[in-house]
């Protein structure tokens, strides 16, 4: 008897699964398609911020002029004192103006996030996210391009050189990026993560173009006749590259999958 009253148990507790896993996963959809927004959202706050310390920096900055000046009338003080207690008070209201214009930028980005969020129905290619990682892949292709070469490797050996300084920066540039990178698409990324790790793709970015611009575009091609010899040589160099570059692909997969990430890299 106890059993017949409550058959209905059992279909609808499923039933209510079901429903509050559609609306996780509409909620967790909603929230991939809007991240951008919120990054800059959070990016805004912090400006803000920002520009209330540099406030509060003037604040004290002219509380110093005014007792260096009066140090300086009862001989306390020397005019080198003077003079620096301006200098500060100039750099704090230079922050100060610095502040206020990464307020007024980061409120723009936010005004082209808004315009520029996912509809409702897009592709998963067209979140936010998706497009990121797409944009240091991107960057990645071009870079191994001058690895895996031939040509372009004997072309332009520079861009193989990690003992070039602008090479050596795109390196340390990509080698943040990759750690900020998230595992899958599928990861759940907070504001703060996004944010640091669009802003890490944009330096990977200017860093590599940089480099480029220097080493190839400035630089010119260093291709000299090549015989058996060089190729093989190339070949060789090739195959190093390429090795290095699996087994960096590997290593950093290996790190992204492990729940229990190693200490950060060094940034200097």
């Amino acid at each position: 008897m106890m059993l017949a009253e409550v058959w209905w148990v059992a279909p609808a507790a499923a039933g209510a699964g079901t429903v509050g896993w559609l609306g996780l996963r509409g909620q967790r959809t909603a929230s991939a398609r809007r991240l951008e927004i919120d990054a800059t959202r959070y990016e805004v706050r912090s400006a803000r911020h920002e520009v209330t310390r540099t406030r509060a920096e003037i604040a004290v900055a002219q509380a110093e002029v005014v007792r260096v000046r009066a140090d300086r009338s009862a001989f306390r003080a020397t005019d080198g004192e003077v003079a620096a207690a301006r200098r500060a008070l100039q750099q704090a209201r230079s922050d100060a103006r610095a502040a206020a214009t990464t307020v007024r930028a980061h409120r723009a980005r936010l005004r082209a996030a808004r315009a520029t969020k996912p509809r409702i129905g897009s592709s998963a290619a067209e979140f936010p996210l998706a497009k990121l990682v797409a944009s240091h892949n991107a960057v990645l292709v071009r870079w191994m391009d001058y690895e895996t070469d031939p040509a372009k490797a004997i072309a332009y050996p520079q861009m193989s050189d990690g003992k070039s300084p602008v090479m050596a920066a795109f390196l340390r540039d990509q080698q943040h990026a990759q750690w900020l990178r998230p595992a899958s698409l599928d990861v759940r990324m907070s504001a703060a993560e996004f944010a640091a790790y669009r802003d890490a793709v944009r330096r990977v970015q200017r860093s590599f173009d940089a480099a480029e611009h220097a080493l190839v575009h400035r630089g010119g091609s260093r291709q000299a006749p090549v015989d058996s010899g060089t190729w093989a040589d190339a070949a060789q160099d090739l195959l190093a590259n390429a090795q290095r570059a699996v087994a960096w692909s590997t290593e950093a997969m290996a790190r992204m999958t492990d729940r229990r990430r190693p200490p950060k890299p060094p940034t200097d």
